[in-house]
């Protein structure tokens, strides 16, 4: 087995692509503290493996790292040395994380029919972004906001699930910027298990086989990552987000040019933009700009594997859940008890 460069803030390729020569040692990246560091070393074999990966493997895998750089620059906390305390706190947040997403998925489930509008609920909050100013984006200010009034639904099963997290949380309450992005990740995961449940003819057991062999569940790493959005206690300038349901093609492209998108990212997010997917697409795929990219991702729906609709919409959905964000890394952990060795029984 060829060696593998660790780097932990960013999604790589394929192992086998990243081979090192025996004894290359390479640090994990973290905020740096005082603590003492360790180094993790991987190294090859003599005997190399022939290149084999998997296509998704490759596509997600360059796609995510291409949109990681991007919030490796405009972010801090992503370089340091690995520390034996970053190595505890990265467990104390993938465990919450790990309930987050139970928790999550639990009340989905439960209310299917809120689907759609947990995904719109995400996109407008992540839309107020304004690249002038660097204000607004993901912020949670959505909950303040009255023009998102026909969302309340949604927002009400964000609210409930709060309830429920904070009840657990060993680190602090979680955030409404952090949750609103992390519930349109479970509906989306939903909507992906339901597709591969249905090529199944709607067999559950081998519908679960076929996402977990040939879906795209792997390529969340770097969404996953981006955990510890601060929340906004003022609502966002009214106007940043127009009515989807109301809105020409030029006005949407001209919304997602605004931010840092296009034509590409409009078409793959049209299941964001309303309840009925299929009417959107129709829309959009009078626009010369869009239709391309909306027929690309429908004949992607119609393959086993969706892999060119699922990995960049994953890819669409991080960039946009960074928007004008500063993550904090350290967010959720909280102080490991001390323990008495006097008391201990030997």
């Amino acid at each position: 087995m060829a060696g593998a460069n660790f780097l932990a803030t960013v999604q790589q390729p394929p192992a086998r692509l990243l081979a090192a020569p025996r004894g290359t040692a390479s640090t994990v990246s973290s905020p740096a503290r005082r603590h003492a560091h360790i180094q993790v070393c991987c190294h090859a074999t003599a005997k190399e493996e022939a290149l084999q990966f998997r296509r998704r493997d490759l596509i997600g895998g360059c796609l995510t790292t291409a949109v990681g750089l991007e919030i490796v620059e405009a972010s801090t906390g992503f370089t340091g040395v690995a520390t034996a305390a970053d190595l505890i706190e990265r467990r104390q947040r993938y465990d919450f994380q790990s309930s987050i997403k139970s928790t999550l998925a639990a009340a989905i489930t439960a209310k299917k029919e809120l689907l759609p509008s947990l995904l719109t609920l995400a996109l407008n909050d992540a839309m107020t972004y304004d690249k002038a100013t660097k204000t607004g984006g993901p912020n949670g200010s959505i909950r303040l906001r009255p023009e998102n009034s026909g969302l309340s639904a949604a927002l009400d099963l964000v609210v409930e699930a709060k309830k429920e997290i904070d009840s657990y949380s060993k680190g602090g309450p979680i955030a409404f910027a952090d949750l609103i992005q992390y519930a349109a990740q479970s509906a989306l995961k939903l909507t992906f298990l339901d597709a591969a449940i249905a090529k199944c003819g709607g067999n559950e057991e081998k519908g679960r086989t076929l996402y977990s062999a040939y879906g795209s569940n792997g390529q969340w790493g770097l969404f996953d990552k981006l955990f510890g959005r601060q929340d906004a206690q003022e609502p966002d300038p009214e106007g940043r987000v127009p009515d989807w349901s109301k809105a020409s093609v030029q006005e949407m492209k001209d919304k997602f040019i605004a931010v840092g998108l296009g034509p590409r990212q409009l078409a793959v997010m049209s299941a964001f933009l309303g309840p009925d997917q299929a009417a959107i697409e129709e829309q959009l795929i009078a626009d010369k700009d869009c239709r391309p990219w909306v027929e690309k991702y429908q004949r992607s729906r119609e393959t086993v594997s969706r892999t060119d609709y699922e990995v960049d919409l994953i890819t669409t959905l991080t960039k946009l859940s960074s928007l004008g964000q500063k993550i904090n890394y350290e967010a959720y952990t909280y102080p490991k008890p001390k323990v008495d060795l006097g008391k201990l029984k030997l």
